[in-house]
């Protein structure tokens, strides 16, 4: 009993050190196995038999267990074995993959270099044009220069030389052939003047070799024609002339003339060329000896002739010199005109700023607190027409200094000779401008902007003139510059030829329409040429911006009430005979592009919808159609407050009829066939009122 008592204390024991083993790492296993022996001594004999028994527990379990998962070993090696051969074809499968990417990598590597090249070849090619589109304007220039020489006009050539050293050499300073025409201006300069001198000199020689008859004609002329009328007088001094230049053959009148217009352009030339002093001196050197000897009497002459008719001839000297300066500006007028572009002056620093400054009279406070680069709002041909109304006021003023008149005189013959200018020359090469074929929108406009600023700038020529001819400030002038009346008739033709070419631009959009008046459904859109229209008059009108605000609105609401009257035109159209539902429909969506551009203010100033009144005959007509509300509008016809008071029973009469034409041909109501009776009774019952209101008018009328 007791050794069957000890072995049931100890089988719970062995049970518990055999569960410590197997949960319990391998460095605590034998402190466990030392407790085995140290309890009873047969504990060690049951320990190896419960331990025997343990094993075979997990023997059994282990065999259950692999016949178990012996099945799933064996399907896995199956599928293995099979996968074995598709990763075999998959490994030659991606082989011969990755050598044909190589392949097509080689080429593509090939054809990238080539893309990089071109794209290098064309990066370089753009910056050769870029370059040669700089160099371009100077090599024209320099052309127009050597025509000039030849062609012998050599102030003309002066002129070209100093915009290519002022605004055009500076652009292209960098390239070896620009120093070459640099360093070859001075050369020509230096022909330009020993040219001029030797025509100078040629022109006095002239002078002085026929003096003597000159001036026995005329005393021969004064002793026999004492008193008679200034028209005889203005005859006999044209015969005088002629048989001048007809007695004395030896002077060619072609000579003569290209004598004077050369020493009219050096004259001019002096003002702003360096050899100014040289030419005034030798002319003036040479004048006074000639006049030395002309009016050093032989010794048989005595003096005491009246010399007032002398003055009366100089004075009609004078009035053919300023005629024959006007004809020269003109075409100096034409020029500048010509060569302008037509676009605000643009200027990268205060360099250029100045330069244009010091040529023109320009403030503007706004302007001069804006950084480079910006723009002055006229164009180039403002500050040149301003320099040529001020040389012309020097040519001007060379004659007049030797008629012996008071600053007075002379400031009073400047301002009428200027005012001609103005008033004849310079008005009528600007309108003639404003006529050409080729000139747009945007040029019209900035001819609007020109003569703003040239009519600004007459007060400066009035102070000029005062400055030149020393003339008090406070002096009262009864003759002022009219250079108001002048620029105001320009632009108001400037303003009237954008009104008509905008109209013109909205015929050519209007006569791309091609409406299928026959259809039976709207697109769902507005039509492509009316959108079109539209981003054109929007575009156009961002350009107004700069115009007055008059102007602007003015043009606008022009173009709006123009482009109204021809969609009512084209509705009207006697050539049109049929026009179907849906065809209004698509018209219809047409105008609300219209109205919404003429309700997105355009041009600003417009107050509430007063551009839309403009489609506002449009819009009631169509909204009659589109309602069908026939009844309301031959009840209200006449009354104030109609809300179709703009429909003319004419205009709809018209239109009805080619929709009642379209009706019976096409079945418009055929979806409504159990009304499509009462539909055609009801169109034949309104045509009929609405001829009995027409013929009512007429006879009324």
């Amino acid at each position: 009993m007791a050794e069957s008592s000890e072995g049931l204390g100890t089988v719970p024991e062995h049970e518990r050190i055999l569960q410590e083993i197997e949960s319990t790492d391998t460095a605590c296993v034998g402190p466990t196995l030392r407790s085995v022996y140290d309890d009873q001594p047969n504990a060690h004999k049951k320990f190896m038999e419960k331990l025997d028994a343990c094993i075979r527990n997990h023997d059994k379990e282990i065999e259950k267990m692999c016949n178990f998962h012996h099945q799933g070993f064996v399907d896995a090696i199956t599928e293995l074995l099979k996968v074995r051969t598709d990763a075999e074809k998959l490994k030659v499968q991606v082989t011969d993959t990755n050598r044909r990417f190589q392949d097509a990598g080689k080429e593509m590597i090939v054809h990238t270099e080539d893309i990089i090249r071109c794209r290098i070849q064309q990066r370089n090619i753009t910056t050769v044009v870029e370059k040669l589109q700089l160099c371009l304007p100077v090599l024209e220039m320099y052309s127009k220069l050597k025509e000039q020489m030849s062609a012998k006009r050599y102030y003309s050539a002066l002129k070209t030389m100093e915009q290519l050293e002022n605004v055009y050499f500076p652009w292209v300073s960098q390239y070896r052939f620009c120093q070459l025409m640099i360093e070859n201006l001075p050369k020509l300069r230096e022909d330009i003047k020993e040219i001029s001198m030797s025509d100078l000199k040629d022109f006095l020689e002239s002078i002085r070799k026929h003096s003597d008859k000159i001036g026995e004609t005329a005393m021969k002329q004064a002793q026999h024609q004492k008193t008679f009328s200034v028209s005889l007088q203005k005859q006999n001094k044209m015969k005088f002339g002629k048989n001048m230049y007809i007695n004395h053959d030896r002077i060619p009148e072609e000579r003569n003339e290209t004598v004077l217009k050369h020493s009219l352009e050096e004259e001019d030339e002096n003002e702003e060329e360096g050899d100014e002093e040289t030419f005034e001196n030798y002319y003036r050197k040479q004048r006074k000896k000639q006049a030395r000897l002309v009016l050093q009497p032989q010794s048989n002459m005595g003096y005491g002739f009246p010399v007032n008719r002398l003055f009366d001839l100089l004075f009609e000297i004078r009035d053919q010199y300023n005629e024959t300066l006007l004809k020269k500006w003109a075409g100096v007028f034409r020029d500048i005109f010509e060569e302008d572009n037509y676009s605000p002056i643009p200027i990268v620093n205060e360099e250029e700023y100045k330069i244009v400054i010091s040529k023109f009279p320009f403030q503007d406070p706004d302007l001069e607190k804006q950084s480079f680069p910006k723009k002055f709002p006229m164009s180039q041909s403002v500050p040149h027409i301003y320099i040529q109304v001020k040389e012309f006021i020097y040519a001007s003023l060379k004659f007049s200094e030797s008629l012996h008149r008071s600053s007075t005189e002379i400031d009073d013959m400047l301002r009428k000779s200027t005012n001609l200018l103005l008033t004849r020359t310079l008005s009528s090469c600007l309108l003639n401008l404003i006529r050409k074929p080729h000139i747009g929108l945007t040029e019209l406009v900035q001819i609007i902007i020109n003569t703003t600023h040239l009519e600004q700038a007459c007060k400066y020529l009035e102070d000029f003139i005062t400055n030149i001819t020393n003339i008090s400030q406070e002096t009262v002038h009864t003759t002022r510059l009219y250079g108001l009346s002048t620029f105001k008739d320009a632009r108001h033709a400037a303003e009237g030829e954008i009104y008509t070419k905008l109209n013109q631009k909205i015929d050519e959009f209007v006569q791309l329409a091609d409406y299928d008046w026959t259809m039976s459904e709207p697109d769902g859109r507005a039509s492509g040429y009316l959108m079109d229209l539209i981003n054109f008059l929007r575009s156009i009108f961002q350009v107004f911006t700069h115009l007055p605000g008059k102007v602007a609105q003015t043009a606008c609401m022009s173009a709006c009430q123009h482009l109204s009257t021809s969609l009512m035109q084209m509705l009207l159209d006697s050539e049109l005979k049929q026009i179907s539902m849906g065809a209004v429909q698509q018209f219809n969506l047409d105008v609300i592009q219209c109205e919404l551009f003429a309700s997105s203010e355009p041009v600003p100033g417009f107050q509430g919808d007063t551009l839309q009144l403009a489609f506002i005959d449009l819009r009631q007509l169509l909204d009659l159609f589109m309602v069908w509300d026939w009844s309301t509008y031959l009840a209200d016809y006449g009354q104030p407050a109609s809300k179709y008071l703009r429909v003319n029973p004419n205009t709809a009469l018209t239109l009805l009829e080619k929709m009642k034409d379209t009706s019976k041909k096409n079945n418009i109501f055929a979806q409504f066939r159990k009304n499509d009776r009462d539909k055609q009774k009801l169109i034949e019952t309104v045509v009929k009122q609405l001829r009995s209101l027409v013929n009512g008018m007429s006879q009324h009328t």
